[in-house]
């Protein structure tokens, strides 16, 4: 059982590992805190970037000499992988410590088993505090390597009468600038930026962050399947790097060749592209959250697929009557096929409301081996 101070020092922990979103991929955030003998925080640390030092070694740099006999919280499985950094399991083994929390199992194929060599040390070993609460802020990257491919957060913006446009064509601006500016965070916890040519075309969309002090800038991916991508777009920038996914046989001599801007062939589906094709891309460059901005018809093609995790929506005290639905067609012709999605939490931004939800059931896969 854990003692108040354990349960305090886990709860931080989350906290901790939280400011790691959208800096540390293809790796986890990872939060923990080291407690010495009598219980008193020692030091404290979360994996701030891939390829740097885990949660563990910055706690226990921290802690030094007092974490021998103390106990360490982590919200996440210590490693038993040799990668950019050793393991973290030894790590705690080496630096005396005599019992260790951890949140979540480990997932991954080459970097979970670190319990097994920290029991056979002699430290002691408790799991699942806090585990939902762990389980929430490494959702991506868990999502990920449980199913295979990357995390989508589907976001959207509508009128309370469902409307993402009006009649016209103009959309901007239905929400408010809170609301806009809760999308920027939005952006910056993902690895990509996902819209589609139809967005492109209408709104001519930048994808970067704005405001949010030392973000790192996602990768702004459109899903091209003509190839009809103008030079003057504002994701050909340099703002963020950019992916064109393209038709396999589409011509593609015309398009821009600079800096930073990458295109990929991908096979078509009935209508667009292959969305399991594009995500399979995405996770092989290391992509484990994808927040997709596109337009109704991608928005449909993704539900299609079965690969949406999570939507936001941003709901305007707005009433158009006519224009483009939020939601294209999605696969779904009677209510009985109709995707029940849990609500998770709803927010008041300004005068919108932003709703949270999930499905309510999604099948997962294998996981995956994974890079330290």
């Amino acid at each position: 059982m854990a003692t108040a101070a354990e349960a305090q020092a886990m709860r931080h922990a989350v906290a901790l590992a939280a400011r790691g979103l959208g800096h540390t991929s293809p790796n986890p955030v990872v939060g923990c805190v080291v407690l010495d003998a009598g219980g008193r925080v020692v030091g404290e640390g979360w994996h701030q970037r891939a390829g740097g030092p885990h949660a563990e070694v910055h706690a226990l740099r921290a802690a030094g000499e007092r974490a021998r006999g103390g106990t360490a919280v982590v919200t996440l499985e210590p490693c038993d992988h040799t990668g950019r950094t050793g393991p973290c399991s030894q790590a705690l083994i080496a630096a005396g410590i005599a019992r260790v929390h951890y949140a979540v199992a480990d997932p991954t194929a080459q970097a979970k088993g670190g319990a097994a060599p920290m029991t056979a040390a002699g430290v002691a070993l408790d799991v699942g505090l806090l585990a939902d609460e762990a389980e929430a802020v490494n959702e991506p990257w868990l999502t990920a390597m449980r199913r295979g491919r990357p995390f989508v957060l589907w976001k959207f913006a509508a009128t309370l009468d469902g409307r993402s446009a009006a009649a016209d064509g103009t959309s901007r601006w239905i929400t408010s600038a809170e609301s806009r500016a809760d999308v920027h965070r939005l952006r910056a916890e993902a690895d990509a930026v996902v819209v589609g040519s139809g967005t492109l075309r209408a709104d001519d969309p930048h994808l970067a962050v704005r405001d949010r002090e030392g973000a790192t800038q996602p990768l702004r991916v459109v899903v091209d399947t003509g190839a009809t991508i103008k030079p003057g777009a504002r994701v050909l920038d340099d703002a963020a790097p950019t992916l064109i996914a393209v038709a396999e046989d589409a011509g593609i001599a015309h398009l821009p060749r600079r800096p930073g801007v990458e295109t990929v062939r991908l096979p078509r589906a009935e209508t667009g592209l292959r969305i399991p094709a594009l995500l399979a891309e995405l996770h092989g460059r290391g992509v484990r959250s994808v927040l997709l901005e596109g337009g109704p018809t991608l928005a449909g093609a993704f539900l299609a697929a079965g690969a949406v995790d999570k939507v936001v929506g941003y709901l305007a005290p707005v009433l158009l009557g006519a224009g483009p639905a939020a939601l294209a067609d999605a696969g779904i012709t009677t209510i009985a096929q109709a995707l029940r999605l849990e609500t998770a939490d709803v927010t008041r931004l300004g005068p919108d409301l932003r709703v949270t939800a999930a499905p309510i059931a999604v099948p997962a896969t294998a996981p995956l081996a994974e890079e330290n």
